[in-house]
């Protein structure tokens, strides 16, 4: 800075303060600290850091101002189109508010990719997300747990949080994960599935994994306009159920499994229930569902997809005696 400003004829006060400036404005990036710093612009510091990782005291946090604070070092608006960026900053500030607000973790890790797919993982050593919806929601496992994540709409702090955030990034994604005390939630749509699996060694707390092409051509508002189920309304009123994640050591389904489904679905106004790789149901199962649950919901319409003969034939029989 001296030497500029011994260059330039000015004082090195002055130097500093448009340096500044225009590291404020975005049109500089800082690259290192005290003595050793150096300013660059954003798209050749882009081309320094492909990959950063970040260690944040959980104390006046701000989801925004993490990742605007990344992206000063990797440049990733300067460097992907805007569909990518919205996604990107949608899913990352999501993740770390969730962190911020849930975890009660005292720090939270953040790490931001961008050389091949653009990747960002967000870890705490906190409460757990499946354990803390077991035990707000009063459930009896971390797997009931994980069944209600899924459908959309949970959440622990209904004041602060919609409960939307995990469902719609888990959708918008290619490769979503969550990994919490021993349990693996994986998303994957590259091939339009979920799995979950128990893993060791038992990671405390929660690890949030979010992974997307770099020429992904995805958009933010068809994902949104999907769970519409009225393209003309904005309300997140229609879920997908995958119905073999309630399968349990028996290929037929229990009525009170049914229960476990139709938990908090009364939220929504579409419910698109899809059989995929279930070979058969009990007519308890599909009773509770198509003549209980929908006598005691009229308005809520109900759409089972995926469906073998087997299932097929029981869920038509329901039907027809409601």
């Amino acid at each position: 800075m001296s030497e500029i400003a011994r260059r330039r004829g000015v004082s090195r006060q002055y130097v500093n303060s448009v340096v500044g400036l225009s590291v404020k404005k975005g049109e500089l990036v800082k690259i290192g600290s005290t003595r050793s710093a150096f300013y660059v612009s954003p798209a050749y510091s882009g081309a320094l850091e492909k990959g950063i990782t970040r260690r944040l005291e959980n104390k006046n946090l701000h989801d925004h101002e993490v990742f605007e604070n990344l992206d000063k070092r990797i440049s990733l608006k300067a460097s992907v189109g805007e569909d990518l960026y919205s996604i990107f900053y949608y899913a990352f500030t999501e993740m770390l508010n969730n962190a911020i607000d849930h975890s009660k973790s005292k720090n939270v890790q953040v790490e931001v990719r961008t050389n091949g797919d653009l990747f960002f993982s967000v870890n705490d050593t906190g409460i757990g997300v499946f354990r803390s919806i077991m035990n707000k929601r009063k459930l009896n496992s971390e797997t009931e747990a994980v069944q209600d994540l899924l459908k959309g709409k949970v959440t622990t702090m209904p004041k602060m949080h919609s409960g939307e955030g995990i469902f719609f990034t888990s959708k918008i994604a290619d490769l979503f994960i969550l990994e919490s005390f021993g349990y693996r939630l994986t998303f994957d749509n590259r091939i339009n599935d979920v799995f979950l699996e128990e893993v060791k060694p038992s990671k405390k707390g929660t690890k949030v994994s979010f992974t997307i092409s770099s020429d992904s051509k995805k958009h933010l508002d068809d994902i949104f306009k999907k769970y519409h189920s009225d393209p003309e309304e904005i309300d997140f009123d229609k879920t997908e159920v995958l119905v073999k994640l309630y399968l349990k050591g028996t290929i037929h389904i229990s009525r009170s499994q049914a229960k476990r489904i139709t938990s908090g679905l009364e939220k929504f106004k579409l419910v698109v229930l899809d059989f995929d790789k279930v070979p058969t149901v009990g007519q308890a199962f599909a009773d509770e569902i198509f003549r209980v649950f929908q006598n005691k919901y009229p308005d809520i319409k109900i759409e089972p997809v995926n469906m073998n003969e087997a299932v097929r034939f029981m869920i038509m029989r329901a039907m027809k005696n409601n």
